[in-house]
């Protein structure tokens, strides 16, 4: 891969036109990501894989692919190292996000308030 970079960038045109592909890809890959933040899935995965796009590129990049990676890698080891309880209560808050997140998106982007009808189904059966 690296001996295809090279013989690209050997190339004036090839250069920018590497350039322009690298940053057109990472910006989708990253857009995407960041519109399924809010949403369980993937989005945070994404938006450091587009950072990776970048970085074959782009010097920035490699440095915020790093910090994140580090930040990341603390943050494992840090509640990893921590007892069951404090692990699943972290678990449990994340899991709380999630479903906050969730239950507003459907609100507020579908109209579906799923609350108020888990509300008024357990209220008429």
């Amino acid at each position: 891969m690296h001996t295809t970079l090279d013989l690209i960038r050997a190339n004036p045109t090839g250069r920018i036109a590497l350039k322009i592909f690298i940053g057109i890809l990472g910006a989708i890959v990253v857009t995407v990501g960041i519109v399924l933040i809010p949403l369980p899935g993937p989005g945070w995965l994404l938006v450091i894989a587009g950072l990776g796009v970048w970085a074959v590129e782009f010097h920035w990049a490699r440095r915020l692919l790093a910090f994140t990676r580090r930040h990341v890698n603390a943050w494992t080891r840090w509640a990893t190292s921590r007892s069951l309880g404090v692990r699943f209560l972290l678990g449990a808050v994340g899991l709380a996000f999630v479903s906050v997140v969730v239950w507003l998106s459907l609100k507020y982007s579908l109209g579906i308030d799923v609350v108020a009808r888990a509300m008024h189904y357990l209220t008429t059966h």
